[in-house]
């Protein structure tokens, strides 16, 4: 199974965990002084709340998975899963994007979160690649992005699940498969943690203001 994450995202987001934890315990138990329980304080516990729901949604969650059944795009709200017989193109410029056959059959696309580069960073790539090119026969690996790494990965996995054909007339089997893959469909779900992680801090940050404007 392949699975592409954003180290640096997972990072800062476990050291906003971390210092969340620390802020949050210290609001309750004071640590650092008296604990007081006022609607200031409450504001701060759930500001530090919804940092860690962005901190997940924006660094924990997004991720590219691929394993023999499907492709699965992990953004910060939405997942897409798109079983490989959906899958109509893959492709790795400045983000990860895969074109597969939608929910209502339509061609849909989605871009992926992890592995996004900047257009002037996909032409430097471009340009080290031709550059490579031109002095050796091998491919040079720096002379890619980590997003055309990954769709070229991805379209390896594809390609292995592929049916293969085989001559003279298909069993009744392999024409059912054949019409199972022409009928796959993929799917595009909202994520509940990372929505409830975003809304329940927000909503007590507002309750927060409420009460303070009206005490």
């Amino acid at each position: 199974m392949l699975t592409i994450r954003s180290t640096g995202g997972r990072v800062a987001a476990y050291a906003w965990l971390v210092f969340a934890a620390l802020n949050i315990a210290d609001l309750l138990f004071g640590i650092t002084g008296d604990a007081s329980y006022s609607p200031m304080t409450f504001g701060i516990g759930a500001l530090l709340l919804l940092g860690c729901g962005i901190a997940y949604a924006v660094g924990l969650r997004p991720a590219i998975l691929g394993d023999d059944d499907a492709v699965t795009i992990r953004n910060p709200l939405r997942d897409v899963r798109a079983p490989w017989a959906a899958v109509r193109r893959i492709e790795g410029t400045n983000a990860v994007a895969v074109r597969f056959t939608g929910p209502d059959g339509a061609e849909a696309e989605t871009r992926a979160w992890v592995h996004q580069t900047s257009p002037r960073a996909q032409a430097k790539a471009e340009a080290r690649a031709r550059k490579e090119a031109s002095r050796q026969q091998e491919f040079d690996l720096r002379g890619r992005t980590p997003a055309a790494y990954a769709a070229q990965q991805l379209t390896e996995i594809r390609d292995r699940q592929r049916p293969r054909t085989e001559s003279g007339a298909p069993d009744r089997a392999a024409a059912e498969k054949q019409a199972a893959d022409e009928a796959a469909r993929g799917t595009v779900t909202w994520s509940i943690p990372a929505l409830a992680g975003l809304g329940v801090p927000l909503v007590l940050l507002v309750v927060v203001l409420v009460v303070g404007a009206v005490s």
